[in-house]
């Protein structure tokens, strides 16, 4: 390249992605636990997203559901809260006190302040009154363990007061102030989610205290995230960061000034990997297929795609909001999409023009994968939260 950086392409990114994303074969982890600190974050809106992306990374993905719930829920080194963006992901408990002050703390602000301003707005209580109800929620909260919003409002009566949101609007409705609380104190870093109401792929949620953490500086905080996300997703573009962050650029840029980001040149402009990281990487051994579930942390990760999802492609993979639904992956690249039949099938479609020995190769290795899945997942039935073309038409 003329600008005299290192130059890394789509092949060599594709690479970095099957090995660092604990795709291939080989690379494949042991346990939940291990694929979170790879991936930094997976994506928890959709419940099932979680186990699905776990069981996709694991050498023996038979023990997805057994191990994710033991991380999750019995020694709670994996936790469920708020984080980039204003979405819920399930991080490694190590770096919840990172995620709070990097992302947490300012988006909190400003629920709080939405929160009071707009049940002052309908004539309910004040903040000093919700202060109270908070402390007294927290206190039942840390005596029963974990509670749903209904057992808490038990212990406190107070939550189960309503205001009026949007009066004269078209979006209208009434607000329970045990559901704006909640989620107020999840932003803040006060309670996580605790274990579902139902199975694994239950969007209802218990309540506990947050773990402890300690308080760290947010440039600090912010430069440490960008160091974790870099080591798995570099090389990136400062765009990519800004948008996995929700960060302003400013801050995005002095992240990368404070880890010493190396400067790469890449096909969309100038990228970034940590220092040390711009050589050249061994990428897989053998090929690799892989079915990433709906908002799958890889799928997910960078805002410029076109390296691995081919434009052309969107359409049938992603819903109006910019979701990506269930993707078949070969080799580092989305070649297709997969959904789950009423009777449990595993069903996929081809998207790229793939001929001859290749075609046979990755229909070979989805299948194997397709029904590795069905064997794991038993009984339970997944739609992806976020619907997609290609999603439905399979999955009708």
């Amino acid at each position: 390249m003329g600008d005299g950086l290192r130059y890394i392409g789509v092949a060599e990114r594709r690479a970095r992605l099957g090995v660092r994303h604990r795709l291939a074969g080989a690379a494949r982890a042991g346990r939940p636990e291990d694929v979170a600190e790879s991936l930094v974050a997976l994506h928890g809106t959709d419940p099932a997203t979680v186990y699905l992306a776990v069981g996709a990374r694991l050498a023996e993905p038979g023990k997805t559901v057994a191990e994710t719930e033991r991380a999750l829920y019995e020694e709670r080194a994996l936790v469920r809260m708020h984080g980039m963006r204003h979405t819920v992901f399930v991080f490694p408990t190590g770096l919840t006190a990172v995620v709070h002050a990097s992302t947490g703390l300012a988006v909190a602000a400003r629920e709080r302040a939405t929160l009071v301003k707009q049940m002052a707005a309908a004539g309910a209580p004040d903040a000093a009154w919700l202060a109270e109800v908070e402390e007294s929620a927290l206190a039942a909260l840390a005596r029963r363990g974990q509670a749903t919003a209904a057992e808490l409002a038990q212990d406190e009566p107070r939550l189960r007061e309503q205001f009026l949101y949007g009066a004269g609007k078209s979006y209208e409705g009434m607000h329970t102030v045990s559901t704006r609380l909640l989620r107020v104190l999840g932003v803040e870093g006060k309670v996580v989610r605790g274990r579902p109401l139902g199975s694994w792929t239950s969007s209802q949620f218990r309540w506990a205290v947050a773990p402890e953490h300690p308080e760290l500086d947010v440039a600090g905080a912010q430069a440490e995230l960008v160091r974790r996300w870099l080591a798995v997703c570099g090389p990136a573009t400062e765009a990519d960061l800004k948008w996995w962050t929700g960060w302003r650029v400013t801050e995005v840029r002095r992240a990368l000034e404070a880890i010493g980001a190396q400067s790469v040149a890449l096909d969309e402009g100038t990228g970034y990997v940590l220092d040390g990281d711009d050589g050249p990487v061994d990428g897989p051994a053998e090929p690799w297929a892989a079915l990433l579930p709906a908002l799958d942390p890889t799928a997910m990760g960078w805002q410029r795609r076109e390296w691995y999802l081919a434009p052309e492609l969107w359409p049938s993979l992603f819903d109006r909001s910019g979701n990506v639904g269930p993707t078949v992956w070969w080799n580092g690249r989305v070649v297709g999409g997969w959904a789950q039949r009423r009777d449990g099938e595993i069903v996929w479609r081809l998207l790229e023009d793939l001929e001859g020995a290749e075609r046979r190769a990755v229909e070979a290795a989805v299948a194997v994968e397709a029904a590795g899945l069905r064997g794991w997942a038993g009984a339970a039935r997944v739609t992806p939260r976020f619907r997609t073309p290609l999603e439905r038409e399979l999955s009708a």
